[in-house]
């Protein structure tokens, strides 16, 4: 397999507090106008250098899906950044073996004065393409975007969810060698995303390149070959998907069997907390045997009066595989359900015999207002091998079910 990008000890390094540019803004410079009096104060004081990367080195192939993954700061923007030549590395060299497209943030490469047709065939000439490409491909990538309505309308009035599809449809459709596609994916609808996966998956398949960031490991878990995990702004792992991801979830894991908010929300809805227990002894616990149902329990007030809701619990396996969803207005075959005020307890019950040894993480949502916030893997719990039908003769499966079967 040929190279499509090598990094050779890749660094970028910043001073905090300095301007990163000498233009700006009308608002910028008069803000440097009210500074003005404390800049020689300023000037004295050192600049502090920071590492948003450091001796970072990988190779991707041609044809190669690769995933990049890492916490909040960890450095993956910037690399994204240096890959799509928008800034340089302060030490190291990026070798790129093709023409770059890059997703990186909502409104990032169109001019939001022209139309969504015009900024079709700008973003097409800024990639060295002819306008008779860019007008073989321009249906095409209408039609994905499915936009046709607003394409003679200044991209200023698209909402950010408009912004995403066509900004993917161009970058997608345009024939890079190389695509970077960074978490701004999140920002579009549960069905366009998965057309976009299709579309990436269709890209690798005419052997090119794509690289893609998110925070949804199940996304990863799917899409990629291998993963680059980033940390701190150094390379902690590059290796095989489901490994890299396995180890990524692990590190830093919560295994407290209680998890009750830092914050709180002072909103309509209060979480007081969120345990596992197991269900026959209601013990508190993060180790539980296969033939041992699991009982998530939610603690939480209603404060303040809130619109119809409910709360929901995924469920994520060793790989970041989302293994279900299930929400509190399940029972009653509804959406959402009404809240009443003052404290509850909700209990969910995983079945015993259901889930594999193996460690598990549980996601929630806060209701807020009319909308859901989620917070990411706030528990952790292990189904042990003790009693457990999997362990009994290593059958294959994501989950192990006792099922009813009947002899004539």
């Amino acid at each position: 397999m040929k190279d499509a990008i090598t990094a050779q000890g890749i660094g970028k390094t910043y001073r905090l507090g300095e301007q990163a540019t000498a233009y700006g803004l009308m608002r910028e410079r008069v803000a440097d106008l009210f500074k003005a009096p404390f800049r020689k104060r300023e000037a004295s004081a050192p600049k502090e250098p920071f590492w948003a990367l450091k001796d970072v080195s990988f190779t991707i192939g041609q044809a190669e899906v690769v995933g990049l993954i890492g916490k909040n700061g960890a450095g993956k923007s910037t690399l994204l950044k240096i890959l799509s030549r928008i800034t340089e590395p302060t030490e190291g060299r990026v070798d790129l073996y093709g023409r770059v497209s890059s997703l990186l943030e909502v409104g990032i490469g169109f001019h939001p004065e022209l139309s969504g047709r015009d900024n079709v065939y700008l973003n097409g000439a800024i990639l060295g393409m002819s306008r008779n490409e860019i007008r073989r491909k321009f249906d095409e990538i209408v039609e994905f975007a499915e936009i046709a309505k607003f394409l003679d309308t200044p991209v200023k009035r698209y909402s950010s969810g408009m912004y995403v599809r066509l900004a993917f449809a161009v970058a997608a459709h345009l024939e890079p060698d190389i695509l970077i596609v960074d978490e701004v994916l999140a920002v579009g609808d549960a069905a366009f995303q998965q057309k976009c996966l299709g579309k990436m998956r269709d890209i690798r398949s005419e052997g090119r390149t794509v690289i893609v960031v998110s925070h949804n490991m199940a996304t990863i878990a799917t899409l990629c070959q291998r993963v680059l995990w980033l940390d701190a702004g150094r390379l902690t792992m590059a290796g095989a998907t489901q490994e890299t991801v396995q180890r990524y979830l692990s590190e830093g894991a919560q295994y407290d069997m209680s998890w009750v908010p830092r914050h709180p929300s002072n909103a309509e809805f209060e979480y007081h907390s969120v345990s596992v227990l197991r269900a026959d002894t209601k013990e508190m616990t993060d180790s539980i045997p296969g033939d041992v149902g699991i009982d998530i329990m939610f603690d939480f007030s209603v404060v303040k009066p809130l619109s119809d809701g409910r709360i929901e619990l995924r469920l994520v396996n060793d790989f970041g595989e989302v293994l279900f969803t299930t929400t509190s207005a399940d029972p009653d075959l509804r959406r959402n359900h009404p809240w009443s005020m003052g404290r509850h307890t909700f209990t969910c019950l995983i079945p015993a015999n259901l889930l594999p040894p193996g460690t598990y993480r549980i996601s929630v949502t806060h209701p807020f207002g009319g909308w859901d916030i989620v917070h990411e893997n706030i528990l952790a719990f292990a189904v042990t091998e003790q009693n457990s039908l999997a362990a009994i003769d290593g059958r294959a499966g994501k989950i192990a079910p006792r099922l009813d079967w009947s002899r004539d």
